[in-house]
């Protein structure tokens, strides 16, 4: 009986975004039907964010929304809603293809765990800085740290 009651509670708190408008905001948001989805445990850096890389600057913000793009285009989306932030954003777990985007993104160095809300994504974060994958080949500022000097 419990498991029926947890399957039926997980199936009210899902979002499934096949044949439905998905736009991607930035690393780590994206919106289903104009609801705003933030993805749970993760940071990427913020739209405008530049990081540099062997003297070169990388629009790196920009990099981690092509990436998200990339991942999700033509692929149906389940959004697993875990609750609201804040600033009223639905916070959420959403996979393509049983593929979680925030491990998908931490592991390839595009997002950064964001440890403040969940320790979920630290393993895969030491392992794409090991690898020097995505953003840890780079010099950059982590997106709360810019968050926070922008308002300076």
């Amino acid at each position: 009986m419990r498991k029926i009651f947890f399957l039926f509670i997980l199936i009210i708190f899902q979002t499934q975004a096949m044949g439905n408008e998905v736009t991607v905001i930035d690393g780590d948001t994206i919106s289903i039907n104009g609801e705003k989805i933030r993805f749970f445990g993760i940071d990427a850096p913020e739209i405008d964010q530049e990081c540099k890389k062997k003297g070169k600057i990388i629009k790196c913000g920009l990099l981690a929304k092509k990436i998200l793009e990339d991942k999700i285009a033509n692929h149906e989306l389940l959004c697993v809603k875990k609750g609201k932030d804040r600033y009223k954003r639905t916070i959420a777990e959403c996979f393509v293809n049983d593929i979680s985007l925030s491990k998908f993104l931490v592991l390839n160095g595009y997002a950064f765990a964001y440890k403040k809300y969940s320790k979920k994504h630290v393993y895969h974060e030491k392992r794409a800085k090991i690898l020097k994958k995505g953003l840890w080949s780079m010099n950059f500022e982590f997106p709360w740290k810019f968050r926070k000097n922008k308002k300076k």
